[in-house]
């Protein structure tokens, strides 16, 4: 047994370690809520986009502050926020498919995003960890405003939250009660993008998609009601973000990709035990 605690605390002796813990479960809370409306309403190609399509953001904003951490999360808000409202336009104009509306402007932005990080040698090294993640390296106002913009984003779930549950099963009935389903579109959108801005620090531009998906997948498969789910999912988010700290911290291997690395076995898991079940009832 005092192996054990040591085992858990040894690592908490690092300030470090500490911060990157919070960042770990917040990001993971936070993703595993905001993410069950993205699996419902089959929006994880949005997600990877927008993921992609801050990069340009957080090259100016590199370029603006130096590498200075303001400037680049700002800049990366911003350019979420743009891209998101644009493909909800191009995409309510009703010219392009939805999905096809995000393919261009993903591409597009993403290609831009890449031209202006090989512009210089450092520049392109220090802004590994924005597509890597680097939960360790979280400073107290990164936490802050990670919190911040969270605690927000949950908000204006919890104030809407009837309003997305109808939008999210049964689009036409939410015409049908006269809801303003587009505005709704339109701030879901704008909802899943600062999400990822705010979490971006921790798992990276590369693995963020997978923070989204697999804890809110991973409740689907356990439960179809949606405040279930919704618990479900932040609680595995945040189970993988401390897990997989740990795991990063004792096996030596990058923090952002063993948080993934954990969701990915929880949902592997949780689908064979779902399997067995169902195949002996």
């Amino acid at each position: 047994m005092p192996e054990f605690f040591d085992f858990l605390l040894t690592p908490m002796q690092y300030p470090f370690m500490v911060r990157g813990l919070l960042a770990a479960v917040l990001v993971g809370l936070l993703c595993g809520i905001v993410g069950c409306f993205v699996v419902l309403r089959g929006m994880a190609f949005f997600g990877d986009a927008m993921s992609h399509s801050i990069l340009p953001g957080i090259a100016v904003g590199y370029l603006i502050g130096g590498g200075a951490r303001a400037p680049l999360f700002w800049c990366a808000m911003a350019t979420a926020v743009v891209v998101s409202l644009s493909i909800g336009a191009v995409t309510k104009s009703g010219r392009l498919k939805e999905d096809t509306a995000i393919g261009i402007i993903f591409a597009g932005m993403f290609a831009l995003g890449v031209a202006l990080i090989s512009m210089g040698r450092s520049y392109s090294l220090d802004l590994v960890h924005f597509l890597f993640g680097d939960v360790l390296g979280v400073a107290w106002p990164d936490l802050a405003l990670t919190a911040g913009f969270g605690l927000t984003v949950l908000a204006i779930l919890l104030l809407f939250y009837k309003e997305f549950l109808v939008v999210s099963f049964d689009d036409t009935l939410a015409r049908t009660l006269r809801l303003p389903s587009t505005a709704l579109y339109y701030i879901l959108l704008v909802l899943i993008a600062v999400t990822i801005v705010a979490s971006i620090q921790t798992v990276g531009v590369a693995l963020i998609l997978a923070m989204l998906v697999t804890p809110p997948a991973t409740a689907y498969l356990l439960t179809r009601r949606l405040p279930v789910m919704m618990a479900l999912s932040a609680g595995l988010g945040a189970l993988a973000g401390i897990v997989g700290l740990y795991l990063s911290y004792y096996a030596g291997f990058a923090s952002g990709a063993a948080i993934v690395l954990v969701c990915t076995a929880l949902f592997l898991v949780t689908l064979l035990a779902t399997s067995v079940r169902r195949g002996r009832g």
